[in-house]
């Protein structure tokens, strides 16, 4: 079904809340036993964290350090938990005079990670809290007719040599959003590349445990799809729909962020239900967690558990969770997250 400009803005950006309101036990999170249809089910009545980010995004587990970082790409706010310590140890890294979609760690660089922002990549220090861009994506056409004020970057990840994918998508601050995102490709030698053009909200990009599929979801058109992918030179092909949000979930119900686990499965965010699913390779949902907040957009593992961010928080309603920092215990572990490998100069 067609989506309109109108439910872009009222389901992914606007702080109209549409909390559910859950009576289950208040354990953080609470697996069910499974029902006739055979899916999992998990129930979360709390938050881990409970803040009001406008469009929590990116969660990110730094496994060296056992941070958590993510982002609040409204608010331009990085994020960080020290683990050990847990929730008590959240505090705002940076308040930016830009917006950061997404993040990756940086071979050989434990002071810095990569992100993919406003205008471009760029470099962000942790200890400075300041950034630098690497290689900005517009051409000069492209800045006279306004993409360089009317894009942002929304999601991406790096790929198992190395190479920095990134969607940009129309800022929905600046304008409503259109088809006329891409899908860009940084090498580790800074080159860019244009991967897929007329995108309108780019979303979760993985890769199967094999490394021969690749995933992307584009979410207005309620898919997420998948490719075939050469690792060797970054090319992809023959694309089709993995998974299609089943009709019943919802009008405003489509695919957001998503992770894989060990186990070949992939866990998507539902924006629009207060849902994650997990989508066993042959497209079929196995598993559900429900949440206290409809505007889910991103889960991602720590260890066993998957941390989920969500969106919509204004402050203005003191009992919302929207805009809070789920998490979950699934009982098995994610696939390994690849570094960026930077070798070429700044362009």
């Amino acid at each position: 079904m067609t989506i309109s400009k109108l439910w872009v803005l009222r389901s992914l950006w606007s702080n109209e809340k549409h909390d559910q309101k859950l009576t289950t036990t208040p354990s953080a999170a609470k697996p069910s036993a499974p029902k006739m249809s055979g899916i999992k089910k998990y129930i979360v009545t709390e938050p881990w964290l409970k803040l009001s980010c406008g469009l929590g995004e990116a969660p990110f587990w730094e496994d060296v350090t056992n941070t958590l970082r993510f982002v609040d790409i409204i608010k331009c706010n990085v994020h960080t938990v020290d683990l050990k310590k847990g929730p008590s140890s959240h505090k705002i890294l940076a308040n930016l005079d830009i917006s950061i979609g997404v993040t990756g760690d940086i071979e050989g660089n434990d002071s810095e990670f990569i992100f993919g922002g406003k205008h471009g990549y760029g470099r962000f220090n942790r200890s400075t809290a300041e950034y630098k861009y690497i290689r900005k994506v517009w051409d000069e056409a492209e800045i006279a007719d306004g993409k360089e004020s009317r894009m942002r970057a929304n999601d991406g990840a790096v790929d198992s040599r190395g190479r920095f994918w990134v969607g940009f998508m129309t800022d929905p601050m600046v304008k409503d959003p259109v088809d006329e995102g891409i899908l860009f490709r940084l090498d580790p030698d800074l080159t860019l590349h244009r991967m897929l053009s007329g995108v309108t909200i780019p979303n979760g990009t993985t890769w199967s445990a094999d490394d021969k599929t690749m995933y992307f979801a584009d979410s207005p058109t309620k898919s997420i799809f998948a490719f075939d992918f050469d690792a060797e030179t970054g090319k992809i092909s023959n694309k089709r729909v993995f998974f299609t949000v089943p009709d019943d979930m919802g009008e405003n119900a489509v695919p957001d962020g998503h992770c894989m686990d060990e186990e070949g499965y992939m866990w998507t965010a539902i924006h629009g239900t207060g849902k994650v699913v997990r989508i066993s390779p042959e497209s079929k949902v196995v598993a559900e967690i429900t949440l206290p907040t409809d505007q889910v957009t991103c889960p991602a593992f720590v260890g066993e558990d998957l941390i989920i961010t969500s969106a919509g928080g204004d402050g203005s309603d003191p009992t919302s969770l929207a805009g809070s920092v789920f998490k979950v215990h699934v009982g098995v572990k994610g696939l390994k997250r690849y570094r960026f490998k930077e070798n070429g100069e700044i362009v």
